[in-house]
Formats: C-alpha cells, structure tokens, sequence
C-alpha cells in the first residue's frame, strides 16, 4: 500500500515535474534538429556546457538569467559548429554529435578546474526559487504541486506551447519541417536549405544547454562532475517516443520524472531489501519500454541524417 500511497502525494508529483525540466528543454532541442534532418548526438555535451557555463557566470557576478542567457549563447555555439561540419560540408552526424559530446564535456571540465584549481567541493550560487503564485498556493493538491516550481520550469512549458505554435502554424515552422522531409522541394521554393537546418540546429542546441543550466541553477546551486546523468542520450530516445511531435514530447518527458521520483521513493519503501541498482534502472527500463512500442509507429522526418547539397535531386 505504500508504494501505491507514493502517487498520491503532492510531492512526488513536484519532484516528477522538477526531474523533467531540464528533459524538456533537451528534448524540445533535440526534436529541433531532426525535425530539421540533422541528429545531433551532441546534446549530452552540450547539456554539460550549458550547466557549466551558467553556472560560471552566475559565480562570477552576473544575474540569474544572465546565466541564463550564457547557457543559450554557449550551446548555440557548440550547436553552430555542429552545423557547419554537418549540413554545408556532409561530415556523418553521428561522429559529429560524439565528437561535439567530447569537445563541450572536456572544455566544461578542463575550464572547472582550471578556474578552481585547489577546490575540493563546488562552490555555491544563489539558485532560482520557486515562483510566488498568491492564491494559487491554496487550491488543493495542485497548488503545492505548482508552489515548488521555479520560473525555469514555467519556462519549459511555455517553450512546448511555442514551439508547438511555431511547427505547426507558421511558415517558418513549414520550412523547418520540409527541409526534414523533402529539402528539394524546399530550395525549389528559393528558400535555403542550408540557412534552415543550421539554423534549427542552432536554436535546439540553445535549448539543450538550457536544460542543462536548470540543474545548476535551479535544482543545484553549484556544478559538479558527472551531474548530467546520461540525460542527454535520454533526451534522445524520448524525442522518438514523440514522434517528433512537442505536445507528446512534454508527456514522455514527465513520465521518465514520474518514473525517477518514483524510484528514489521506493527505495526508501523497500528498506534496503531490494538492491538500490535495480531501482536506480527501472526509469531507464520503462523508458525503453515505452521507447520500442512507440517506434513501430513513429512517422520519421524522412530526410533525417541524410546530407544535402544545393542543386542535389
């Protein structure tokens, strides 16, 4: 009964949404460039670079969204070099994506120590809180759930709602997708096939490495190594799960939260009688649950991974 009584309180449900936050961000990134035919597998690096580089700048003096900001500008950077090698030059999108991974995580980590080289703990920021939202406090079991949420997470839902609007009705949003399906058809429209996709890419490493600030700036207060988790490889599963579609993007992500607090709580249940690793593996065994039953009916952008060079039939 108690692992039963777990879904009932409001904060589990807190906890399931916190966990999420920073997978909405890396999924929305993420769904970004394959709708755009471009898989960047250097989302987990760029996570990195982005928890890094927010934090950094807020050590150093700069406000909350300053850092904020920082993270973006720092994950479009590595998004742009990702695009260049593989939408004008071809290079593969997997080497890329890895080596992108390689480069971001190792600057992250040279960069720490080489700012704090006698540390032996992180040192701390003054991290997001949670938003005051009035009277919404007091409605029953929603309020305590909305009450622990920091404004970061209300910007992850905002950035589904935008870029859901932008994907499906707008023209850019037409661009973005066709360059993903039929990129000929695209450039016989005048349009640039190359300036889209590098573009998209771009825009959804910006939004990787703000997921990846949210854990230094909102969940933590302060950089650590190892801190991403494979969150990045997760992000990239569960943009499949979707269907590359950002209303069921926010759903898987959810989910995986709902299973990792889930975990986390069980094993306090259990009272060490199961082994902690088998808890610690449950989200990620739902996760490829979910994962293979929703491949088989996954519609592919179906120029993803496939070079493009003007002029191409």
């Amino acid at each position: 009964m108690e692992a039963l009584e777990i879904l009932l309180q409001p904060s589990f449900w807190a906890a399931a949404i916190r966990i999420a936050t920073p997978l909405i961000f890396g999924v929305l990134g993420a769904l970004l460039c394959e709708r755009a035919g471009v898989l960047n597998l250097g989302i987990e690096g760029i996570f990195v670079a982005g928890a890094m580089a927010g934090w950094l700048s807020v050590y150093l003096g700069l406000p909350l969204w300053g850092g904020v900001a920082v993270a973006a500008l720092t994950g479009a950077a590595f998004g742009l070099l990702h695009a260049v090698l593989t939408v004008p030059l071809g290079l593969s999108q997997h080497v890329t994506g890895i080596g992108v991974t390689l480069l971001a995580t190792s600057m992250s980590y040279f960069g720490y120590r080489v700012a704090f080289p006698n540390v032996t703990s992180p040192p701390r920021i003054e991290a997001f809180r949670p938003l005051d939202l009035g009277p919404l406090r007091e409605i029953p079991f929603v309020g305590p759930i909305l009450a622990q949420q920091t404004a970061l997470t209300w910007l992850a839902f905002a950035c589904v709602a935008v870029v859901g609007l932008v994907l499906a009705r707008t023209q850019l949003g037409l661009a973005v997708r066709a360059v993903g399906d039929n990129p000929a058809a695209v450039e016989s429209q005048g349009l640039s096939v190359t300036a889209i996709r590098m573009g998209a890419v771009v825009a959804g490493s910006a939004l990787m490495a703000v997921g990846g600030a949210f854990l230094t700036m909102s969940a933590f207060n302060a950089f650590f190594f190892g801190m991403i988790s494979g969150r990045g490889w997760v992000c990239i599963a569960l943009t499949v799960f979707a269907s590359w579609r950002p209303g069921k993007a926010l759903v898987g992500a959810l989910l995986f939260g709902a299973f990792d607090a889930y975990q986390l709580r069980l094993q306090t249940v259990s009272g060490g009688v199961v082994p902690s690793q088998i808890f610690l593996m449950l989200p990620y065994v739902f996760s490829i649950a979910a994962l293979l039953v929703a491949a088989r009916r996954a519609d592919y952008p179906r120029a993803l991974m496939q070079p493009y060079f003007k002029g191409q039939r």
